[in-house]
């Protein structure tokens, strides 16, 4: 047993570190993106299915309320949160829409979309992703190895692992970093 939750362990720092790595450029560019959409006074429209949907949520929050210091709330919204919008728009209309038609209603071409699928294939992700540069917005995706996220998306962080639970873990961690820089960016007198 104690060899299963090490070798976990090491794989996640592995596949943590090697991820980081290859998207340090991307990180740098994402967290002045995201920073310019803020202080613009514009916001994060952030999705995903599943842990995805957990995961922006968690971001969301992070963004909103606060990070590591304290500082006014910044604009994110998860479009995974409200029950009876999602559920009537999967009722009357089809589940791939359920992000689309947010963004259609929420979004304006200086806002920035943030879509995640570990496959980098959901179609909901996909279509929000495809309604969000129809407006004009920047886009921002999260994904595994690939999928059609990676030629979709503006601007796409990879995970090198084929395993759900490593790329969702990776995800976090960029996610933590970007709202890190993003602070720092902000409110470096607090750093």
């Amino acid at each position: 047993m104690d060899n299963i939750i090490l070798n976990i362990l090491e794989d996640s720092v592995a596949v943590k570190e090697r991820s980081i790595r290859q998207n340090m450029d991307l990180i740098k560019v994402a967290s002045e993106r995201l920073t310019e959409c803020i202080i613009a006074g514009h916001k994060l429209l952030i999705f995903g299915n599943g842990g995805s949907a957990a995961d922006s949520q968690h971001i969301a929050a992070e963004f909103v309320n606060r990070f590591r210091i304290e500082r006014p709330p910044l604009g994110a919204i998860a479009l995974t949160t409200d029950t009876s919008i999602l559920t009537s728009i999967g009722n009357d209309y089809h589940f791939d829409d359920i992000f689309a038609k947010q963004i259609k209603a929420l979004g304006n071409t200086s806002d920035i979309a943030w879509g995640i699928s570990t496959s980098g294939n959901s179609a909901n992700v996909l279509e929000g992703i495809k309604t969000a540069k129809e407006i004009g917005m920047f886009t921002l995706g999260m994904t595994g190895r690939g999928g059609e996220l990676t030629s979709q998306a503006d601007l796409v962080f990879t995970v090198d692992s084929d395993i759900t639970a490593r790329i969702q873990e990776t995800h976090i961690t960029i996610a933590h970093i970007l709202c890190e820089l993003v602070d720092r960016i902000l409110f470096p007198e607090q750093f």
